[in-house]
């Protein structure tokens, strides 16, 4: 950070109420129950003044930290109902209890209750200010449920699944390469990641790795060698770790086990393991492959067998935090690779037989039928000077073999890969095309997905690459001229996220945006760091060198000067959220600040809040619904009376409580933007408009100084539907010549066929739709 720029707001918790790592509290009659606060420290660095005076500067001039909670529904809707639901809290001021030379001068901190919601473990937590007083830039951090701790007879938190080692060796990262990090999307409260060369341990996090411990696991580090399983090495590396809503899986040598957390906002009672439990000891297993999207009210697994079964595979269905196991799907091949998906109830297989050829096979879990989809190439296709090649009977090919290694399927958008030393996208798991721009010399470890439209690859040295689904573009980010301009002007800035020598541990996308896991090997100050991967300055220098723009063939790299999104639903109606506001009572206090006795009464009416919430639920509906009416409905006479003692602090409380602050919003004031989520009903629409801003140039010809007549063929939008047979779209367009625009209106209704959902909000179909600015100056499709 710069200087002069205000620092984010820290957040940390009371040590006396609070462990981050905590296990699930206790299962209670109300849907809503807590005993926590969120603890709010600003810290402004400046060179003029210190981060205390600033906070207090910020209190006084009328600043007050605005905290909204975002609870994640459960996976098993059969248990839990589907509903997204928050609570939009206004942060109490409170000074320390620490010494302070005069009462104005303590030190100030800020509190919230922390609630929490059967049926949801997951929780993120967005953190602004009222915009009044200094600027302080919204945070968001995570606040996940961990059940997989235990207390000792002194009440100290112990992890249930291992031992916990408290110090990061260099050796732990010097031997061991990256590792793909897997977990069921959106729904994980804590994540794992083993590969550390010959150690029995995991890394784990229920913060999205904002912190972590080192644990070694407790498990029996068996081999069971037999004429069915091969001795092809041992080691005691955990491989194929993935984290799912309640469930931890790993496979250590050919043994797969699994760990079931205790959440009792889940379930009814403890259902946790007491120790790892081993599956499919029969089994010689070679892979486990994550199912990254749930479906049916579960979660999947997979297991890819080898030796005397090779070429079963084994779907594993977490559901009420149980495993089970189905029989074998097929026999007699070597599978190399499967992705589940859940909502078609299709297993997609890699398939290699003993021939060496590779072929892309359906086979249905519910019929039982097995299908060939595609035989894959068995060289990599000559396509030079192109971005991409459809793969077609009259393509040429060079002499280097394709090597298959894994798949990727999007269940949003229904777009396959297959990858390896190269990287084919299909769109209907039978026509492919080849993205030129990948190296055949490079060969991929691992794919991530964003779920947003962006992806990244890491290859066995290490390299990452980026590119947008459904376009053609790969562009190698790391290492590149951009990384090294990136990077060597953090090391400038005495960045503690960069260093001269590190090792890259693990990619992920967090919130649309992509982070790297990077060991640094200072000495002295060794360290595991989460830092931003910010692809689009890393491309903006690929396209400079230290500032100074190289000569390219066109003015603007960008078809479009400016795009906004206007006419958009409301961000609240179309997620169907279920929004409440509660602010902390007033305060007769001179300078305003809250005392124990006022946040446990701010506790109490959240609380309260929240129960009218969970007694009166109903579906997203009109106010006449407002579960808070009962609290409303009686108002009593005496409201302006005991207004007026407070006002005049002459109420020996020092409080008061307006009722109005506690209620649940139906029009939420600056509530724009494009929605992650849209609910469409059967048979209903939407539409959004899309303006589209040109550079000058854009609409000018060599021939006149006006605007040309042409512009909607310089300048389009291509939409694209993932399930065409469920959705259709139309687009209308306008044309504004004297403000160098054009507005797209698309409208996006639903055609009534695809609804199998017995109930509501069961078994919703899951689609997305994309958009592409055509440029025809520039060539195609650059969005």
């Amino acid at each position: 950070q710069a200087s002069l720029e205000l620092a984010l707001i820290l957040l940390h918790l009371l040590s006396e109420c609070w462990d981050h790592r905590f296990k699930s509290p206790p299962l209670t009659r109300t849907f809503f129950f807590f005993k926590h606060f969120i603890y709010i420290y600003e810290c402004f660095p400046s060179p003029l003044q210190n981060s205390e005076e600033l906070a207090r500067k910020g209190h006084l001039m009328g600043m007050k930290p605005m905290v909204r909670i975002n609870y994640m529904y459960s996976v098993n809707f059969y248990r839990w109902k589907m509903e997204n639901v928050q609570i939009l809290m206004e942060a109490a001021p409170m000074r320390s209890t620490g010494y302070c030379p005069a009462e104005a001068m303590c030190i100030l901190n800020w509190y919230t209750p922390m609630p929490f919601k059967n049926g949801s473990v997951v929780s993120s937590v967005d953190i602004y200010t009222n915009g009044i007083g200094p600027f302080v830039p919204k945070k968001r951090f995570y606040v996940n449920m961990n059940g997989f701790l235990k207390r000792d007879a002194s009440g100290k938190s112990l992890f249930a699944i291992g031992y916990e080692s408290l110090v990061l060796k260099s050796s732990h990262f010097r031997l061991s390469k990256s590792r793909p990090l897997w977990y069921t999307v959106n729904h994980a409260p804590v994540f794992i990641l083993g590969g550390f060369y010959d150690e029995k341990a995991i890394l784990f996090s229920d913060s999205n790795f904002q912190d972590y411990v080192l644990l070694e696991l407790s498990i029996d580090s068996c081999w069971v060698g037999s004429f069915y399983c091969p001795i092809l090495g041992f080691s005691a590396t955990i491989h194929d770790a993935i984290a799912t809503e309640s469930t931890l899986f790993i496979r250590q040598n050919q043994l797969v086990y699994y760990f079931t957390g205790t959440y009792s906002t889940l379930f009814d009672k403890s259902h946790g393991s007491s120790e790892w439990v081993r599956v499919l000891p029969s089994e010689c297993i070679k892979r486990l492959c994550p199912v990254y999207a749930s479906g049916n009210g579960s979660e999947y697994v997979l297991a890819l067998t080898t030796g005397k079964n090779e070429g079963y595979i084994h779907i594993g269905t977490i559901t009420d935090c149980c495993g089970f196991f189905s029989p074998p799907t097929g026999k007699n091949c070597s599978i190399d690779w499967a992705t589940y998906i859940a909502d078609e109830r299709n297993l997609l297989l890699l398939v290699k037989i003993d021939s060496g050829q590779f072929y892309l096979v359906n086979f249905n879990t519910e019929f039982k039928t097995l299908n060939i989809l595609y035989k894959i190439p068995e060289f990599i296709p000559e396509a030079k000077e192109l971005d991409f090649l459809v793969l077609l009977d009259t393509v040429t090919y060079t002499n280097t073999p394709m090597t298959p290694k894994g798949l990727f399927f999007n269940t949003l958008n229904n777009m396959l890969y297959i990858w390896g030393n190269f990287i084919l996208q299909s769109y209907n798991r039978e026509e492919f095309i080849f993205l030129a721009d990948f190296p055949k010399e490079s060969t991929i470890k691992y794919m991530v997905n964003s779920f947003k439209g962006q992806m990244a690859v890491v290859t066995e040295n290490e390299e990452i690459w980026y590119f947008l689904e459904g376009g053609y573009d790969v562009y190698q980010v790391v290492p590149s001229q951009g990384w090294e301009t990136y990077h060597n002007l953090q090391k400038l800035q005495m960045s503690s996220f960069h260093s001269e020598d590190e090792s890259l541990v693990s990619l992920f996308f967090e919130d649309g945006e992509l982070f790297q896991l990077v060991y640094l090997f200072d000495v002295g100050k060794e360290r595991l760091v989460k830092r931003l991967l910010p692809v689009g300055t890393l491309m903006e220098y690929n396209l400079s060198h230290y500032g100074l723009l190289l000569a390219i063939s066109f003015t603007h790299t960008c078809p479009f000067k400016e795009i906004h999104f206007i006419d958009v639903p409301k961000k609240q109606h179309a997620s169907r959220t279920e929004s409440y506001v509660a602010l902390p009572p007033l305060v007769s206090e001179s300078l305003g600040f809250h005392n124990n006795n006022t946040l446990a009464v701010y506790q109490g009416l959240v609380y309260y809040l929240l129960w009218l919430h969970s007694k009166y639920d109903k579906p997203y509906a009109d106010p006449v619904h407002d579960p808070t009416w009962r609290w409303w409905q009686h108002k009593t006479k005496d409201k302006d009376y005991f207004f007026y003692l407070f006002s005049n602090r002459l109420a020996a409380e020092g409080i008061y409580i307006n009722m109005n602050a506690y209620q649940k919003l139906y029009n939420m004031s600056g509530d724009y933007g494009i929605p992650d989520l849209f609910f469409l009903d059967k048979g209903n629409w939407f539409t959004i408009t899309v303006v589209l801003l040109s550079h000058q140039d854009t609409f000018t010809s060599s021939d006149s100084q006006g605007p040309t007549i042409n512009v909607d063929k310089k300048l389009a939008i291509a939409v694209t539907i993932a399930d065409p047979e469920c959705l259709s779209v139309t687009v209308t367009q306008d044309v504004l010549l004297n403000r160098n625009a054009v507005i797209n209106k698309i409208k996006v209704i639903d055609k009534k066929r695809c609804s199998e959902q017995g109930m509501i909000g069961r078994n919703i179909k899951k689609t997305s739709m994309m958009l592409k600015v055509w440029s025809k100056f520039l060539g195609g499709m650059k969005r």
